[in-house]
């Protein structure tokens, strides 16, 4: 369609001839509506618009939010006692290598968790997210409980890191289908307007969780002995697994299924859900490869951070600038929750700016501040340090917040799921499980305590490339999805707001 108008209007939103419901449209959710008008051949109808009504749309985000809080908890206090169980499963090797075996155990549930997500995330797709969900629930929930029942290689010997493997690698399996799963249905749940800010609740709870973790395992440090830590106190957080996801289960259980996957598509996307069945992998593959690589690109930038934080920084707070288990234990919870607080503001703001300039400016910022934050963890006294944290925190928060309303977007309804299962999972495997692993040889090998940081400077860098590439999916009608609304008024709006856009589309009248 021309920018050129017979009545002289330039057609830009900031044209004051145009309607005022169009000129407020951000200008990616404009082209949508118009596309949607131009295929349908008519302005929007009652049923072409999706409604979720507020308590059904609280108690999905906030059930999602907790299930995810519970499962964070469990696959999170590992690396918060990460230098403990390398004393209790490598008891014969020296403390480097008692600590990078450790770091090697909790990087072997990424391996796995790729084919977590290829098993799942078809599962997802045809049977439903809220099904799913709950397995992923169950066997997370198992595989935290188990490690806590797990002799000492004292007791039973190499059986004992043996099955610590295991009970790892069912923990990742699990996880394969988790995030992927519940940013999906999140997502699918939220209205268009407020995507950003519902979906955010998501990584509250995974951030809750961990803060959680962190929160026990201090309390048990400066309430137990090193001793009475080393034979039993470790196990406390893991036995605790056992009835959290009980609970877990339960609420996951009571959900119902996403208004997104209850529509089932439109026609075009039933019969490729269909033809599916047999080659899901190759037609995403085929057909999304781009958003898949954009999908891996974000992800790597979000949890080469995350597990920068949360799961290496204790380790390295305590081993390598040999600062106290209780100093690194709090200076992490702090820094966790900081990121709570955070997270739904920034959530708020990618709805308003755009998720596209949230991750620009924080990857920037991320290659300007990486070295800086780390000098100031390496400094002496509390402040410093605890400034430090505080810019990793922010920085992280900012990442997180936007990610699952941005990664399920990319993907059309019926592969959603599986090709966030590929994506996701497989960039986590690749570069964010395996970042404390990384990081501490990096640190073991060069002697150089920064080089975490340059880890994280390379990682942004990485993610404004990205960036670049990635479409603006802020209050954007997701793919295969009728436009969500969160109440009758909105409907109406947008109904209006409709026509406008159609009549402007076919060439009719544009003065207001």
């Amino acid at each position: 369609m021309s920018d050129a108008r017979s009545d002289g209007s330039t057609g830009r939103p900031g044209d004051t001839r145009l309607p005022k419901s169009v000129v407020e449209l951000p200008r990616q959710v404009r082209e949508e509506l118009t596309r949607r008008l131009r295929r349908n051949k008519r302005a929007f109808r009652e049923d072409d618009i999706q409604i979720v009504e507020g308590p059904l749309l609280r108690r999905a985000v906030g059930a999602s939010a907790l299930g995810n809080c519970m499962e964070w908890f469990d696959f999170g206090i590992y690396s918060y006692l990460a230098a403990i169980i390398g004393k209790v499963f490598f008891p014969s090797a020296s403390p480097t290598a008692q600590l990078i075996s450790s770091f090697a155990t909790f990087a072997a549930a990424f391996v796995v968790r790729p084919l977590g997500g290829l098993v799942f995330g078809p599962l997802g797709d045809r049977v439903g997210r809220q099904k799913v969900l709950a397995t992923t629930m169950i066997m997370m929930a198992a595989g935290t409980f188990s490690i806590g029942l797990i002799p000492s290689y004292t007791t039973i010997g190499v059986a004992a890191p043996v099955l610590l493997l295991i009970a790892r690698m069912v923990q990742g399996f699990s996880t394969g289908g988790e995030y992927g799963g519940a940013s999906t249905f999140v997502s699918e749940y939220a209205p268009d307007r407020r995507r950003g800010f519902l979906s955010s609740w998501l990584d509250f709870g995974t951030f809750v969780g961990y803060a959680l973790g962190s929160a026990l395992v201090t309390v048990l440090n400066l309430t137990l002995s090193d001793a009475a830590m080393l034979s039993w106190g470790w196990r406390v957080p893991f036995l605790i697994a056992g009835p959290l996801g009980a609970i877990g289960l339960y609420i996951r259980l009571r959900l119902e299924e996403s208004p997104a996957f209850q529509q089932q598509l439109d026609e075009h996307e039933k019969s490729l859900a269909q033809a599916s069945v047999g080659g899901e992998f190759k037609d995403i593959i085929g057909r999304h490869w781009r958003e898949l690589l954009l999908c891996m690109g974000i992800v790597l930038l979000y949890n080469v951070t995350n597990y920068m934080v949360t799961g290496f920084m204790p380790t390295y707070l305590t081993e390598d600038l040999h600062h106290s288990p209780t100093f690194a234990d709090l200076l992490v919870l702090i820094g966790m929750l900081w990121i709570v607080l955070l997270i739904t503001f920034i959530g708020r703001l990618s709805d308003r700016v755009g998720r596209r300039p949230v991750y620009a400016v924080s990857a920037a910022a991320m290659i300007v501040l990486a070295v800086p934050s780390f000098l100031l963890l390496m400094s002496g006294g509390t402040w410093l340090p605890l400034l430090g944290m505080l810019i990793l925190a922010t920085l992280l928060a900012c990442f997180a917040a936007p990610s699952a309303a941005t990664l399920p977007a990319l993907f059309p309804t019926a592969v959603r799921y599986a090709a966030m299962g590929i994506g996701f999972n497989v960039a986590v495997a690749a570069f964010g499980g395996t970042t404390p692993l990384v990081t501490e040889a990096l640190v073991n090998l060069t002697g150089d305590n920064l080089a975490p940081a340059y880890y994280l400077m390379l990682a942004g860098a990485i993610g404004l490339i990205t960036v670049r590439f990635l479409p603006e999916s802020a209050q954007m009608p997701l793919n295969g999805s009728r436009p969500m609304v969160g109440s009758r008024q909105e409907e109406q709006e947008l109904i209006s707001t409709s026509k406008d856009l159609y009549l402007l589309a076919e060439g009719g009248p544009r003065a207001v």
